[in-house]
């Protein structure tokens, strides 16, 4: 006897047993009860789902002679004859070898034949994108208004390719992949019909392959069974479907990770002599770390396609790395990845990129170096504001008293924590200290400035004494974002008026330029400003010799030689 393959052996023949497809199969279910059957259908989604099984199934269910309106029984001569493919009444055509407007033309004529023995005529068209516009421009008439007795149904893993004429004139469904859990299920079901040992992590890296497709994953257990008989080992799987195994994937994470660029290396060098294709396991890989992400973002969705000992690996890796990690080596993955693809060499591009991605722990992640820039501002502030009162720009004489107004006084205390800033009545150094919060910057500027007068809604402001803070007023923008700071904090209009001229401050002399030795040119770091040893600090910074000018000169000529 012939030997026939799982994927044909295996196809469905109901409703009930197509696979991970339950929105299209209990829709048409109901359609056959209720007596709501149109009289054309478009399938579409990836391929090996079931769209030309459930086209069979649906033919077979509209012509079944049993009279039951549902599944259909497979025991009548229809159903028997539409499970052969004898059946004069259901015709399958392949669109991509009839795609022609002859044999849309022929078609067209044969439609007007009653059925010879079932109760409708059914013109299954597969890949029914493939035919020419004029050949969809020929079957428009024919599917808007056809015979009571013909139904079409179309199939098709690209349904944006058939025109909008033709898909308004259909009922439109479209097949999912099959989950990989649905499709261990089947598999296993299977297996245990045909004696098959083959354990759950087998199965599964069989349903990874496939990509969703049960066809396709048919095929690989019959060619696994094939080589290796009754009993299928997990680790010649691998061997046989020439794939990378997802241990090794999760090794290379797991050596990235620690920062192991020689094991990564090492691997590499071993899927190389093995014939692995690069690039397969660099998707491999960008795929692994992407599930390490979602385990932290979300670690009990079902989106995450693994199985419970996978996922809590997974899980346990992810909380290792943590998130900014992960999100900046995925980011890395997805940017070498066009030029791994046209590379000539995708050896040396793939250990290149694994030895970036080891070394991304030496390294600050965006986070901390944005808390270090924001505690180096803060500490900038506060060295400004030191020098400022050592220079005597802060004395009692130059601060103004606040002094509030009745309207301030008349205002309903029941509105008080609506407030955005502190009570009216705070001091000018109460507002610096608010406006450090707002804006730091702005707040820097103005401890180099002196406030002349605070009283009712007038601020009045005297220049600094630094050429670039006696500027920054001079801009409109940043007079109203003061005096919107102004509002919030004093919980009023306040008036801005700037005192003083830029062309005097700029005009008086400079400090006369201290000396320096020769132990000055070192770089000595007790010599330097506050502000710039705050820099060196925050930074771990260190400051490099200088060469004299006569080291400079010979260095030069030596160039120019």
């Amino acid at each position: 006897m012939t030997y026939e393959v799982l994927a044909r052996k295996w196809r469905p023949q109901r409703f009930q047993d197509v696979v991970g497809q339950e929105h299209v199969t209990q829709t048409l279910l109901n359609a056959l009860e209720r007596d709501r059957l149109a009289h054309a259908y478009l399938f579409g989604g990836p391929r090996g789902v079931g769209k030309t099984s459930v086209a069979r199934i649906l033919a077979k269910a509209i012509n079944c002679e049993s009279g039951g309106k549902g599944d259909p029984c497979n025991t009548c001569r229809s159903c028997r004859e539409i499970t052969d493919g004898s059946s004069v009444d259901v015709q399958e055509i392949d669109g991509a070898s009839n795609r022609g407007i002859d044999e849309i033309r022929e078609l067209r004529e044969n439609v007007k034949y009653m059925p010879s023995a079932s109760r409708y005529r059914v013109y299954i068209i597969d890949e029914v994108h493939m035919l020419t516009l004029p050949a969809f421009n020929a079957l428009l008439k024919t599917l808007e208004e056809p015979p009571e007795h013909v139904k079409f149904i179309f199939a098709t893993t690209e349904p944006h390719k058939v025109p909008v004429t033709i898909l308004s004139r259909c009922q439109r469904f479209d097949f999912k992949r099959i989950p990989i859990a649905k499709m261990v299920e089947h598999l296993a079901r299977i297996a245990d019909s045909e004696g098959i040992e083959i354990s759950r992590t087998g199965l599964t890296l069989l349903a990874r392959e496939s990509e969703g497709g049960m066809r396709d994953a048919q095929s690989l257990l019959d060619q696994v069974v094939s080589f290796t008989g009754p009993r299928v080992p997990d680790d010649r799987i691998t061997d046989i479907l020439g794939v990378v195994d997802r241990s090794l994937v999760l090794h290379t994470c797991e050596a990235v990770l620690e920062g192991a660029a020689d094991e990564c290396l090492r691997i590499i060098d071993r899927l190389y002599i093995s014939g692995h294709d690069l690039k397969v396991f660099y998707r491999n890989l960008m795929e692994q770390f992407r599930n390490l992400l979602v385990c932290l973002i979300s670690p009990d969705d079902s989106i995450l396609d693994l199985s419970d000992q996978d996922r809590n690996t997974c899980r346990a890796l992810a909380e290792k790395a943590g998130r900014d990690k992960l999100r900046l080596i995925l980011d890395l993955l997805i940017h070498r990845e066009e030029a791994l693809r046209f590379t000539s060499h995708p050896r040396l591009l793939l250990e290149t990129t694994l030895i970036r991605l080891s070394r991304l722990g030496d390294g600050l992640s965006l986070e901390q170096l944005l808390n270090r820039l924001s505690n180096l501002e803060e500490r900038l502030v506060r060295a400004a504001g030191s020098v400022q009162a050592s220079n005597g720009l802060g004395t009692k004489e130059t601060k103004a008293r606040w002094e509030e107004s009745p309207e301030a006084g008349a205002r309903d205390e029941a509105s008080a924590p609506e407030r955005s800033g502190p009570d009216p009545g705070k001091a000018w150094e109460d507002f610096l200290k608010y406006l450090s919060r707002e804006s730091p910057p702005m707040a820097g500027i103005l401890r180099e400035w002196r406030c002349a007068a605070l009283q009712g809604n007038l601020l009045e402001l005297a220049r600094g004494g630094q050429p670039f803070s006696a500027n920054y007023f001079d801009d409109p923008d940043r007079v109203e974002q003061l005096s919107r700071h102004c509002k919030r904090f004093f919980q009023r209009e306040m008036k801005i008026r700037i005192v003083g001229s830029t062309s005097s401050q700029s005009a008086s002399p400079a400090p006369p330029a201290r000396e320096t030795g020769a132990g000055d040119r070192t770089g000595r770091k007790s010599e330097l400003p506050p502000p710039v040893k705050e820099v060196i600090s925050m930074f771990n910074g260190r400051i490099a010799e200088a060469p004299s000018a006569p080291q400079r000169r010979k260095s030069h000529k030596e160039g120019s030689k």
